[in-house]
């Protein structure tokens, strides 16, 4: 496996890709080119690894990846996502003959769900706007309900059902404590360019896949219209107001997460949908075996928080979201996972072989 170490990035990648909303890698040149590295390397196909070497990149999509995108993650630096995609690359090419999978998570909407402002009226009928957040309060007031027009078709056309089930929700929310319901702009889209990988990231994973003879696993999140999905894992709530089934965790891709003897993470955002993973992640890990925390490695520099500019104050934010990420990444760490850089070589991480 050491000739396998610190493999060089192939002369095909260009790194102002990253910073490129129109870029698209070319398949076919990939998988040629794949098989002349392969070659050249000596690299076996990763159902041969000795060690299951897995790394989760989540919705690293074109909306969050690049401010041509309705909820471009920007972080503080304002290019934040971007750079992260880059290094994310990095890491992929240089790491192929030690990476036995990689899956990506694709955050995956429809034009009407409950943190959508088209979901939502206010209390004299008007739509609401994005980057608000929504309380309990609001709703048991009055002052927003959900649009009648989404209750046809997701509460067969009985708005008073569907209003006590976001009453229900908000109040699930806030019980959990982890996050107040925030209305969006439209994003990931279903059928859109914006639901589409980054360029870089689809030409990494599908080079990976080439050369490796893996699967590139991709897994679907967020599709419901009655609950958040920022987690991988689970739903933000499982149960309606009426005792039934609102959703469920995805009980498949967590077997196979904790199945991997190294289990690296990435993507956006590192304040939303990479922590609330991480979280479900970790509280299944302390339920069945603490150390297992040790196997987690996380890329503090393949990440990003959210951060929302205000444009009636320049240079101002109305939302930074940087606090919470930095919070919940000590938490991480003093559970047991790593906290480390995707430039850094992976033997040099703790516990890596």
């Amino acid at each position: 496996m050491s000739a396998l170490l610190g493999l060089p990035v192939p002369a095909f990648y260009d790194p102002e890709n990253a910073r490129r909303w129109s870029y698209r890698p070319d398949p076919q040149a990939l998988f040629e080119e794949a098989g002349r590295w392969r070659a050249r390397y000596a690299i076996p196909a990763s159902g041969a690894d000795r060690r299951k070497v897995h790394l989760l990149l989540i919705d690293a999509q074109k909306d969050f990846c690049f401010p041509e995108g309705t909820l471009y993650v920007g972080g503080r630096s304002g290019t934040g996502a971007m750079d992260d995609n880059d290094r994310i690359a990095r890491f992929v090419y240089r790491n192929l003959g030690r990476l036995t999978d990689v899956t990506c998570t694709l955050d995956t909407h429809y034009p009407f769900q409950i943190f959508s402002p088209s979901f939502w009226l206010d209390g004299q009928g008007a739509p609401l706007t994005p980057h608000r957040e929504i309380t309990l309060e609001e709703v048991r007031a009055g002052r927003v309900q959900p649009n009648p027009a989404v209750a046809a078709w997701v509460a067969g056309g009985d708005h008073e059902w569907l209003r006590r089930q976001v009453e229900f929700y908000c109040a699930e929310l806030e019980r959990a404590g982890k996050y107040t319901l925030y209305l969006w702009p439209p994003h990931c889209l279903l059928g859109g360019e914006g639901h589409l990988l980054a360029g870089v990231v689809q030409e990494a994973r599908l080079f990976h896949a080439f050369v490796r003879g893996s699967r590139a696993a991709m897994e679907i999140k967020g599709t419901h219209p009655l609950t958040e999905n920022y987690s991988v894992l689970s739903p933000e709530v499982l149960r309606r107001h009426d005792g039934g089934a609102l959703a469920e965790r995805n009980r498949t891709l967590l077997d196979t997460l904790l199945d991997a003897d190294v289990l690296v993470v990435a993507g956006q955002a590192a304040s939303h949908c990479v922590k609330s993973s991480i979280e479900d992640l970790l509280e299944e890990i302390q339920a069945r075996d603490p150390s297992r925390a040790r196997r987690v490695y996380i890329l503090r520099d393949g990440m990003s928080s959210v951060v929302v500019p205000d444009p009636a104050r320049p240079g101002a934010l109305r939302f930074d979201f940087t606090p919470q990420a930095e919070a919940a990444l000590a938490r991480f760490a003093a559970a047991g996972m790593h906290v480390v850089s995707a430039a850094d070589p992976m033997d040099s991480w703790p516990g890596v072989e």
